[in-house]
């Protein structure tokens, strides 16, 4: 069977798309290549977006911040000693960037203006922590990248 240069072209074109979905498929479908959204209701978080940014304006405006640290036996965050630890509310978030099956949660529970998240809650690597807290009915919201080892 002899090709024209028609027949050729639209050979060529399909193959080529063939390829192209093929890809498409098999990336879709293994879970080694997840597309996670970072936040699940993206235009609800977006709405909110001004109130997050008072908070962090809030946070920003102290004059002692938070002190995020690592230490061997995890991630501590200490709260400076003019604020009453007993009147801090608020929780930790962890979120890892390649992971989300890894992200966690704690509400705060400071023993002398301190809490310690145990370093074997962390797998290794890059991690966005976000404290939010309320003292005094006024809103805060701490932010700090983290890498673990």
């Amino acid at each position: 069977m002899k090709l024209n240069w028609g027949t050729s072209i639209v050979l060529a074109f399909a193959l080529f798309i063939s390829f192209i979905l093929f890809f498409i498929v098999k990336v879709q479908s293994n879970s080694k290549y997840d597309n996670e959204l970072v936040v699940e209701e993206y235009y609800k978080h977006d709405a909110h977006y001004s109130e997050e940014l008072a908070k962090i304006q809030n946070a920003e405006d102290l004059s002692e911040k938070p002190l995020i640290s690592k230490t061997d036996k995890g991630v501590s965050i200490v709260f400076p000693k003019e604020f009453n630890a007993n009147d801090i509310k608020g929780k930790v978030s962890l979120y890892r960037p390649s992971a989300k099956l890894l992200d966690f949660e704690y509400s705060l529970q400071l023993s002398n203006s301190t809490m310690l998240i145990p370093k074997a809650d962390f797998a290794g690597g890059k991690w966005d922590m976000t404290i939010s807290w309320n003292y005094k009915g006024k809103d805060y919201i701490t932010k700090q990248k983290l890498f673990i080892e």
